[in-house]
């Protein structure tokens, strides 16, 4: 079984600006290459779970989206890291639009992408980590069985003694044994 890197997208990958979607407005968190490219030397596989309640709300198209992080992948790939997959949910319990308003399995703090990438790239969970800025990113890590959970924020805390909090990614980078 292989050991996981899973990444929250906005606040950990790239500065959270508000639904980003356009590379012009796409930041790169300082540290992020750094963790990508230890983690892909330790041959953990790089997972991004990201909510994406923009395409659901009809602020940008899943294509966009898309587009979006096949740059981001390749600007990885270009500073040593490679990232593995990418999971997204569009929809949205209470704005989205259409097909998209629904409450779903996949949108954290539901574990369902989570899942998916478990069994799509034979992950053994308890042995992999999940960095994230929210907790409801640490809860569905916890929903889906991951060994460690990460919240990089200065202010959260959570009620899960479980759950590590770190002021940084290069302090979330110490805390991972690779």
């Amino acid at each position: 079984m292989n050991r996981a890197l899973f990444l929250d997208r906005d606040g950990i990958v790239n500065v959270d600006h508000g639904y980003v979607h356009k590379r012009k407005d796409f930041q790169f968190v300082d540290g992020i290459f750094d963790l990508v490219r230890t983690s892909t030397e330790a041959g953990r596989k790089n997972i991004i779970v990201t909510n994406q309640a923009g395409i659901g709300r009809g602020y940008y198209g899943e294509q966009d989206f898309q587009d979006l992080m096949s740059w981001v992948k390749s600007e990885f790939s270009r500073n040593g890291g490679t990232l593995h997959g990418i999971y997204f949910c569009p929809h949205h319990p209470e704005f989205g639009l259409d097909e998209f308003k629904l409450a779903c399995a996949c949108r954290k703090p539901m574990p369902g992408m989570l899942l998916q990438a478990i069994r799509e790239f034979d992950i053994d969970p308890k042995a992999s980590s999940l960095i994230g800025d929210k907790i409801s990113d640490a809860d569905a890590g916890l929903n889906a069985g991951i060994g460690q959970n990460i919240i990089v924020s200065s202010r959260l805390r959570h009620p899960n003694r479980l759950v590590e909090i770190a002021s940084n990614l290069k302090e979330a980078e110490r805390m991972i044994v690779f």
